[in-house]
């Protein structure tokens, strides 16, 4: 995780590597990708109707959603035919939850990257939540 020091101004320097907002996986940061791989994180295979519903989005966003991440490999799709219909399953696969995980990460190292490093004070206490509990 990069850390900033203070300027003699007050100002954060970071450390080499520059601010961790350059570790976003622009993949993964897309609201509805984000939020699509949120609700997979804990979840087994879910059915694309429930997480339509779920993410407040048409069939043909998730659709097209679904389709980006599977590509990358952080999604796996499997349909099946029940009756007449055909149901599709989406699951996350362990690369994609590994690079959700390290999405975290890097959005904690944002948040983390803005809080002055004095121990005991209101804002470095706000500052040790966790992102990765929030589900």
């Amino acid at each position: 995780m990069t850390t900033p020091n203070t300027t003699g101004a007050g100002q954060p320097e970071f450390k080499s590597g520059g601010h961790p907002r350059k570790g976003l996986d622009t993949l993964i940061h897309s609201p509805v990708r984000f939020s699509l791989l949120a609700a997979l994180r804990n979840l087994e295979d879910v059915d694309f109707r429930f997480l339509a519903d779920l993410l407040e989005v048409s069939d043909s966003t998730l659709s097209q959603t679904i389709t980006v991440l599977a590509d990358a490999g952080l999604v796996t799709v499997r349909k099946e035919t029940v009756g007449r219909r055909t149901r599709t399953w989406v699951g996350i696969t362990k690369p994609g939850r590994a690079a959700f995980e390290q999405h975290l990460a890097t959005l904690q190292a944002i948040v983390n990257s803005g809080i002055p490093e004095t121990a005991g004070s209101a804002e470095g206490a706000t500052a040790d939540k966790d992102l990765g509990d929030v589900t």
